[in-house]
């Protein structure tokens, strides 16, 4: 049997090899924090979803006791096979650069892992003569879920954990796992940790989605990172900046929803074609004033 505990893209995951594999597969959560797109995919491939009274943090704790106990593999980035196959995302990178690699790979920080994985594969790529040189990491921490970023304040002197609450819900953890193993990335990498707030999270997620890629709250944390490392100089206009979206817009779509449900939502009486043709031209010219204004 295979487990972890999740804000739910983990789970998507393992849900879907467990049944390829055709194993039993747990998934622990945080009740009613998990965003309902990636917890459809859990259900739908049929793993056990547990939900927990609790945090993110809660919920990975319990299974780390679940799984000594009780002899399931863990499947979270606290299993160093998990940070060895995340790896290859980072050697995509290089790959799409020509065997060279970027000036600065910008990550969402929820649990660590992913910048973790990102840090070790540069550096073992510059170990075996690859790379001539490791891109800078930045970690970009939600506001309300910041860690690592308070402990990067201290120069690591201390370790923070914190009640985390957040919009970006796949990065709304308090106590990341791989904390240790994220430092040692941002020193392989001369790496920074940056935080942002709801607002400019949100404010990057629309210009990703108006772009027409779309990607769920959490992943637009990368993206507003490199907006605020820009407008602070540490970024500078000649370098070049992969900003990675960790998850598809369909992951996470209930804010999307709830803003056009109360802002934007239109409904038309097609009876009335005098009157719904009045209303789509005002609609049109709205949003082109709106557009000319942006």
């Amino acid at each position: 049997a295979l487990a972890c505990a999740s804000t739910g893209n983990t789970a998507a995951s393992l849900a879907a090899y467990g049944a390829l594999a055709a194993l039993p597969v747990l998934v622990f959560v945080p009740a009613g924090k998990i965003a309902r797109g990636k917890l459809a995919q859990a259900v739908a491939y049929g793993a056990n979803v547990i939900e927990v009274d609790g945090d993110f943090d809660s919920a990975l704790s319990l299974v780390q006791e679940v799984c000594t106990e009780l002899g399931v593999a863990l499947l979270n980035s606290i299993n160093p096979y998990r940070i060895e196959g995340q790896k290859s995302a980072a050697f995509e990178i290089v790959q799409a650069f020509g065997g060279s690699a970027p000036d600065w790979v910008v990550l969402p920080a929820g649990n660590l892992g992913n910048i973790s994985a990102y840090g070790k594969a540069f550096h073992e790529l510059q170990e075996l003569g690859i790379l001539q040189r490791v891109p800078r990491l930045a970690g970009i921490q939600a506001e309300g879920a910041n860690p690592f970023y308070l402990s990067y304040q201290t120069g690591f002197t201390r370790r923070y954990r914190v009640k985390a609450e957040t919009v970006a819900t796949a990065i709304r953890i308090g106590d990341p796992a791989s904390h240790d193993r994220a430092l040692r990335a941002l020193k392989w990498t001369d790496g920074v940790v940056e935080q942002v707030s709801d607002e400019e999270i949100l404010l990057a997620k629309s210009k990703v989605d108006g772009s027409g890629i779309g990607c769920e709250p959490a992943s637009a944390a990368s993206v507003a990172g490199v907006r605020k490392l820009r407008a602070k100089g540490l970024i500078r206009p000649d370098e070049t900046v992969v900003a990675v979206l960790t998850g598809h817009l369909l992951k996470d779509p209930e804010i999307v929803l709830n803003k056009w449900e109360e802002k934007q939502r239109v409904q038309i009486d097609a009876r009335d074609r005098a009157k719904a043709l009045r209303q789509v031209s005002e609609l049109l010219e709205r949003k082109m004033s709106e557009d000319h204004h942006a």
